[in-house]
């Protein structure tokens, strides 16, 4: 373990002395470049910044060496859902996951962060001392994201990458490891969906479960493909671990070992990941919906917990539901962006221990909207939406209008857009006649002809208008013209003067629009229309 007077980023290991010698001559080389190019020394100095950084990164990456593995070949057991499903207690019927509503929008701040010490029995009678992190997080559905390695692509690319690295690409306040990754070529497995995308795909391979979805439920255990692809209520966050600790209160290992274990290899292997004490994470919910970090330091068969005693120890504070994810050398806890757990495997430089590039990151963050843009009709405060003026709803995506407009008018960010003849701020007033009428609240002038209809606007910050019409022509010519950024006259028995009018004719009749924004080849097929 490194001190706080041995830390493998001071001055004794090299990476800050070289780093000043490095920015020395940096300097002198800009001197020399300002009097004549020198070719050598240019030579020289890139070759030392290639040592520096290379011996800067011995230093910050692990060898892995301490690998906890729950499978020897390939991840995940070989059987189906529906095997899970017939093998489960009777007392769960056909019910393979577990749900829960999540903590929603409170005044509580989005973490609560706890160190614990505690005194660990194991079943010979043996006390042991463990230290690790469990973390309370309110309001997950939007202060908890699932994170691609290095940020979106990681997986893609089959990148690892530091976790508190990747927690800086969404600025976490809390980031933990997550899923299990191919230690041999880093490609992610499991389960992935990272902030409503779907990232990967394990076609149905049965391992313990944890997501979101999309209305705040929290979901814990067993998911067919059928779930996990499911539209009407989808995942927004989704990751995969290795054993279902606890279910419904009650600790579910043995029956999580008969449903994960892979028929084709011996029980042993999965059986002494169970059993080993290790460094540890999980991901579990209390009986308020607040979603529960935790995380033990340790290394394998040298200290840390089993599953057992992750299992017992989450009970005892009050979990409901938690699955296991990645451990062992694995094991990374960030607190505002810098490490805060002691990490198992071993630097490149042998007497230090380093963090280790891993896959997915689950991440607690300040609190978004949902949708993060509030639908563009409002700002995001807080993880709730500050509507516009005319929309409504929590992600602003309701049109509301100050009164219903009945019969006669549409509804509009603006307010109600009156038919032909009716004005008022719910369209109530007018027979329907033809006529102009002027409405001073709106500041629009409503002119209403046999065969069709416009608004037209006083206001520049109005940018609307109606086309309302029996003729076909007329039919046609409002499926190209969708908004005006001026004013819009209709005036009878006039032509158009400039290029950007047009003239439409309708019964004879020509009709002058003016500040028409629509395509040159539009205009001529409505003016040969005409």
């Amino acid at each position: 373990m490194t001190s706080a007077d041995e830390s493998p980023f001071t001055e004794e290991n090299g990476c800050n002395r070289d780093s000043n010698l490095f920015y020395f001559i940096v300097s002198y080389v800009c001197l020399m470049a300002t009097s004549s190019v020198n070719f050598v020394l240019f030579s020289l100095f890139f070759i030392y910044l290639g040592i520096c950084l290379s011996r800067c990164k011995d230093i910050r990456h692990s060898l892995d060496d301490d690998l906890l593995l729950p499978y020897t070949k390939s991840h995940g057991p070989s059987h189906s859902h529906r095997h899970v499903r017939d093998c489960q207690s009777v007392a769960h019927g056909n019910v393979t996951q577990e749900t829960w509503a999540a903590s929603k929008h409170s005044n509580s701040p989005v973490f609560k962060s706890n160190m614990f010490i505690s005194d660990i029995t194991d079943d010979s009678g043996v006390h042991r001392w463990v230290s690790g992190h469990i973390t309370e997080v309110h309001d997950p559905l939007r202060s908890v994201s699932v994170l691609e390695p290095g940020g979106p692509g990681g997986c893609e690319w089959s990148h690892r990458e530091l976790v508190e690295l990747t927690a800086k690409t969404r600025k976490c306040l809390i980031a933990q490891n997550g899923g299990f990754f191919d230690p041999d070529n880093g490609q992610c497995l499991g389960n992935i969906i990272s902030d409503g995308k779907l990232v990967r795909n394990s076609r149905g391979i049965q391992n313990a479960q944890f997501g979101i979805r999309k209305d705040g439920t929290l979901v814990f255990g067993y998911l067919s493909e059928d779930d996990i692809l499911d539209q009407v209520n989808p995942f927004v966050q989704l990751i995969s671990g290795v054993v279902w600790l606890l279910r419904n209160g009650e600790i579910y290992i043995n029956e999580s070992i008969q449903a994960e274990c892979d028929e084709t290899q011996k029980t042993g292997k999965f059986q002494y990941f169970v059993d080993v004490i290790s460094a540890r994470t999980a991901v579990g919910h209390d009986a308020e919906g607040k979603l529960i970090l935790f995380h033990v330091d340790g290394q394998t068969d040298v200290r840390g917990m089993n599953l057992w005693q992750v299992a017992k120890f989450l009970k005892e504070q009050n979990v409901l539901n938690a699955i296991n994810l990645d451990g062992g050398g694995s094991a990374t806890y960030i607190l505002n962006g810098s490490l805060a757990n002691y990490p198992s495997d071993h630097c490149k430089l042998p007497k230090w221990r380093c963090p280790r590039a891993v896959s997915t990151v689950l991440c607690v963050h300040e609190r978004l909207c949902q949708p993060e843009d509030c639908s563009q009709h409002g700002r995001c405060v807080e993880g709730q939406c500050v509507c516009q003026q005319g929309w409504s709803g929590p992600g602003c995506a309701n049109l509301t209008c100050q009164a219903e407009c009945g019969e006669h008018g549409i509804c509009t960010e603006n307010g109600c857009v009156c038919d032909a003849g009716w004005m008022g701020l719910n369209c109530s007033q007018g027979e329907g006649k033809s006529g102009c009428h002027t409405d001073l609240y709106y500041q629009i002038k409503l002119c209403t002809c046999e065969t069709f209809t416009f608004v037209t606007v006083s206001s520049g910050d109005f940018n609307y208008f109606k086309l309302i019409c029996s003729s076909e022509l007329c039919l046609y010519f409002s499926q190209y013209v969708q908004q005006v950024s001026m004013a819009m006259a209709v005036i009878k028995h006039a032509r158009a003067q400039t290029e950007a009018h047009v003239i439409l004719f309708t019964d004879g009749a020509p009709v002058l629009l003016v500040s028409m924004e629509i395509p040159a080849s539009k205009s001529a097929l409505l003016d040969s229309m005409g």
